[in-house]
């Protein structure tokens, strides 16, 4: 018996953000906050931060352009492009400007609540540590903000 990984089963854990949150609303209810783009655009950010789209085709292959306008004025131009999409259970993108990385986005349905996972894994763990301290207070307010526009989902 090999109890060895094969090489390609390498750990992502010193590379990687994980973050989850119970919502109070169906897995469909919390899919579409991610797939309607004027859901998307009012919730996906840290606390303070507009989101203008340029493009958002959700599926294998499509892109995901807009700018995220910060409270200081700066503009910060993004780039993604979907890699899978299982609607409503999960949304894999990989995010190609300033930062690398892919985000992996579950949803989990229990009931009328609805798991939200979100795992970011990054190319490398230094750049993981250097960017640690702003990414994990983004993602528990952009998962606060989400919770707050599925209520305006109908």
């Amino acid at each position: 018996m090999n109890e060895n990984p094969p090489a390609d089963a390498e750990s992502t854990v010193d590379r990687e953000f994980v973050h989850s949150r119970w919502i109070d609303a169906p897995r469909e209810r919390v899919f579409k906050a991610f797939s309607d783009p004027g859901h998307l655009a009012r919730w996906w950010g840290p606390n303070g931060f507009t989101s203008t789209f340029q493009e958002f085709d959700l599926r294998p292959g499509g892109r995901w352009r807009f700018v995220l306008h910060g409270p200081d004025g700066a503009n910060y131009p993004n780039e993604s492009v979907f890699v899978e999409v299982v609607a409503p259970e999960r949304i894999v993108f990989e995010h190609m400007s300033q930062h690398h990385f892919q985000m992996t986005i579950t949803l989990e349905a229990q009931g009328a609540k609805t798991r939200v996972g979100w795992r970011q894994v990054f190319d490398t763990a230094a750049e993981r540590q250097r960017i640690a301290k702003v990414v994990v207070e983004a993602n528990e307010q952009n998962l606060d903000r989400l919770a707050a526009e599925v209520l305006n989902v109908a």
